[in-house]
């Protein structure tokens, strides 16, 4: 299958990304902190874009490097960790188990070859619009075969630290905000913070566990680091503002949420209600209903670890787009 388009970007000194530039569910970014044998961040979606990303960041490194981090548990961070081989992976202590449960690849597997055929696409398609569609999208870009779940190997709690040829890079656990194992990686002598799916630029947030409050004491932190470039798990790279802009955007639809919520509507009529405003140039806009059902959740008081019924959650997404009239798009 033809990758789609992906970006070298140096962003520092020592610091590279590859940026996929459809910017769409699955299209994730990746780091490399070029010092000391080198560092990668997350993996990629599939094993093409995997080796798409080894082969822009060979044009400066000087090779393969023998260490990763997984930035969370989300297979499109982590499905290229076995192009790795013998490489310490470094994670939170969370994301071995919660990659058994969210990041298994045969259901997205079995998604898209369901898709590829005709009488099974129809059949998903009555019975599931919205999963229908999405599979649809992935399948013009990924491929998962072959993918094998490989774990992170080196676990830590709250802070790890790195020091590449007297280069601090420091790993600090901030979840559950997006998902449970949600780590940034500060290079403070660089200025620079990969920051994994806590930021999401110039497209809509998706957060599977954790708080509003969580995410903004997550960013509040990535504003008092002061970093000069931010990598973001989506999107292009940013500073400051891309960070502000996301905070924003989250105050914005816990604002109206709660008008809603109080007026006795359900999660799915407050999304289709609740205007995107100057958040409808993101990419993927009905991504609104995630974020809606979040706060939702909070004002039940229901568990940030709740889990989330994925095919409801994508039908739901697919309603709103059609009810805006708008592209449906994840």
């Amino acid at each position: 299958k033809e990758s789609k388009p992906m970006q070298l970007k140096q962003v520092s000194d020592n610091c590279f990304a590859v940026l996929n530039e459809k910017n769409r569910v699955c299209d994730a970014n990746s780091g490399l902190i070029n010092r000391a044998g080198g560092v990668v961040i997350d993996t990629q979606s599939d094993l093409p874009h995997g080796r798409q990303m080894i082969e822009l960041f060979g044009k400066v490194w000087k090779a393969m490097p023998k260490r990763v981090i997984n930035t969370h548990e989300d297979g499109d961070h982590v499905w290229g960790n076995q192009l790795f081989e013998g490489a310490e992976i470094i994670a939170h202590r969370s994301v071995p188990e919660r990659m058994k449960h969210v990041a298994d690849p045969e259901e997205t597997q079995k998604l898209l070859h369901g898709v590829a055929h005709l009488p099974s696409r129809l059949a998903l398609k009555a019975l599931h619009p919205g999963v229908a569609a999405a599979g649809e999208q992935l399948a013009e870009d990924y491929n998962l075969d072959g993918v094998e779940l490989v774990l992170p190997t080196t676990l830590f709690d709250t802070r790890y630290e790195l020091d590449l040829d007297g280069t601090e890079v420091h790993l600090i656990y901030v979840g559950p905000c997006h998902q449970v194992g949600d780590t940034i990686i500060h290079v403070p002598k660089e200025r620079v913070v990969f920051a994994g799916d806590v930021v999401f630029r110039q497209c809509t947030p998706m957060g599977w566990t954790g708080s509003f409050e969580k995410w903004f004491q997550c960013l509040d932190l990535i504003i008092q680091l002061k970093p000069e470039a931010i990598v973001p798990g989506h999107g292009p790279v940013c500073g400051i503002e891309g960070v502000t802009e996301l905070k924003a955007y989250l105050q914005y639809v816990r604002d109206e949420s709660k008008k809603c919520f109080d007026a006795g509507k359900t999660s799915l009529d407050a999304a289709k209600q609740i205007e995107f405003g100057p958040y409808g140039e993101w990419r993927a806009p009905a991504r609104l209903y995630m974020n809606v059902e979040r706060a939702y959740r909070e004002f039940r008081n229901d568990p940030p670890d709740a889990p989330w019924d994925t095919a409801a959650t994508f039908d739901a997404i697919y309603q709103v787009a059609k009810a805006k009239g708008i592209e449906v798009e994840f």
